[in-house]
């Protein structure tokens, strides 16, 4: 039987209709005891956790307000979006400020937040 490259057997996919695929499928469970709609689920989230770990982005998490919690919650609220009541709550209890964003912008980020007396961590 000869071997199908990817590009091959996905040029054939795009070729089948829905009831083909349908039946592809569940062949492909009876022959290898395997759902691969489960397959295909299970791997973007396997390769946004590799992106995740091996990625530039951290967070920035509020851990004290200090003192002054008014220009710090007044921070959180520029940062996040938030609301008075859910912006008073992270600087009451810390929390993320922002994620997923450059490393470079974190340090400003944190830079404002110590300005106003607040402990800030980068993770």
């Amino acid at each position: 039987m000869a071997k199908f490259t990817k590009d091959e057997f996905i040029s054939g996919l795009k070729e089948m209709t829905i009831l083909e695929v349908k039946e592809l499928v569940d062949a492909m469970k009876e022959e290898f005891g395997v759902d691969p709609s489960a397959v295909a689920v299970a791997a973007p989230a396997q390769a946004e956790a590799a992106a995740d770990t091996g990625s530039s982005t951290v967070t920035v998490v509020l851990t004290n307000a200090g003192g002054n919690k008014i220009p710090v919650i007044k921070l959180v609220r520029d940062y996040t979006g938030l609301g008075l009541k859910e912006a008073k709550d992270i600087a009451d209890n810390g929390g993320n400020v922002k994620e997923n964003i450059s490393a470079d912008e974190a340090n400003e980020i944190k830079a404002k937040f110590e300005e106003a007396g607040a402990t800030v961590e980068i993770k």
